[in-house]
């Protein structure tokens, strides 16, 4: 069960009990679900009986007590217990992780992304300056993943460079409209890389739902000698408020460079699945012991998606890679047998939570216009 599954169950949880008569509120469009933060437990928590206390006219933990009931029952929640003055905290199954390990092997890096069109048309202007437009560039991949038809303005002529060394998009991919693009930077008389279409005369152009303005602090010197990857992470990594390093340590392969650990681990899964395979066995979904952080990483992936694309903030993402790769690392070495050990269930299982990781890992790269390479 993922966080975005959970908040589902829990937001359903709500709607019963008001349809039951034991609360009166107004059902919420999402409750936000995270891993227990201190004094909680289990695998993942919420605070949406806090969220609710006010509006119902009683105690949180009365509320939290409500939901408690309802929540207790359902599938793939071992455990909820109430904590603090009302967070709900919620302990899976065993098998739930084996099920999450699954869902992201089955979507890949499409994980957490969605399915079909939002109904929501976005327009991103940004000025001319080389920050702006990458940090645009990698904004609109991430709405784009959540189903939004995106068009990019940039106020001004960019320097081509910014799409020959640091992959700006300037194509149709990512299109889920004939006549509205996905996104794209394309030169276009009186306003440049307009992607506006030129519409036919019984067909006007969509009016974009929301209207975004995208300006990080400028980057301070020039970030095309780091090359695509090193200078796109320099200018992304950032919150948007911060002014990036450059040259920075981008391009050392040490533990301190955030960039080479995202990578690293990356690599070094995709090195264990050929290294496994030569051992003749295969990643097979199952119980992992001491992976809790990770599972829960991998868990919040579409959250993080979503909220990514809510706060116009890919250094959100670039940071959750982080705390991935930070996670990942460490379950590696029990990844293969040792010496004369045979493959086991539990490293065919370790083997699929690499492998699970490996593709959040690759997928969130891919957002940022990075690249994920199989060797480092």
């Amino acid at each position: 069960m993922t966080p975005v599954e959970l908040s589902r169950t829990v937001l359903h949880a709500v709607r019963r009990a008001v349809d039951e008569g034991e609360l009166s509120v107004t059902v919420p469009e999402r409750a936000v679900v995270t891993p227990p933060g201190p004094g909680g437990c289990g695998d993942y928590a919420t605070n949406i009986a806090l969220q609710l206390a006010g509006a119902a006219g009683q105690p949180p933990r009365r509320v939290a007590e409500i939901l408690r009931a309802r929540l207790a029952g359902e599938a793939l929640i071992g455990d909820v217990v109430v904590t603090g003055p009302g967070f709900l905290n919620f302990s899976l199954e065993r098998n739930a992780s084996a099920l999450l390990v699954e869902e992201i092997l089955r979507r890949g890096r499409r994980y957490g992304h969605a399915e079909g069109f939002s109904g929501t048309i976005v327009r991103l202007r940004c000025p001319a300056e080389v920050r702006a437009v990458v940090v645009t560039d990698a904004l609109a991949r991430v709405l784009r993943s959540q189903g939004d038809l995106v068009r990019v303005e940039c106020e001004g002529r960019p320097a081509p460079e910014w799409e020959t060394v640091l992959g700006v998009d300037r194509s149709h991919s990512g299109s889920r409209s004939g006549s509205y693009p996905g996104s794209r930077f394309d030169s276009h008389p009186g306003s440049h890389f307009d992607s506006r279409p030129q519409p036919r005369p019984s067909e006007p152009s969509p009016l974009p739902d929301l209207d975004v303005t995208v300006h990080p602090a400028p980057a301070p010197a020039d970030p095309l000698p780091l090359g695509r990857d090193a200078a796109r992470w320099a200018l992304l990594y950032p919150a948007a408020h911060d002014r990036p390093r450059i040259p920075g340590d981008h391009l050392t392969q040490r533990e301190t460079n955030p960039l080479f650990r995202v990578r690293y681990a990356h690599a070094r899964t995709r090195a264990l699945l050929r290294n496994a395979a030569d051992l003749g066995f295969h990643p097979e979904p199952g119980p992992v012991s001491d992976a809790e952080t990770l599972l829960a990483a991998l868990g919040d992936h579409p959250r993080i998606l979503t909220t990514t694309a809510t706060h116009r903030s890919p250094d959100r993402l670039a940071r959750h890679l982080v705390a991935v790769a930070d996670a990942t690392l460490p379950l590696l070495p029990a990844v293969l047998p040792l010496g004369d050990e045979k493959p086991s269930a539990a490293h065919r299982a370790r083997l699929a939570l690499a492998e699970a990781a490996g593709a959040v890992l690759a997928g969130g790269l891919s957002l940022l216009g990075i690249d994920a390479p199989d060797h480092l």
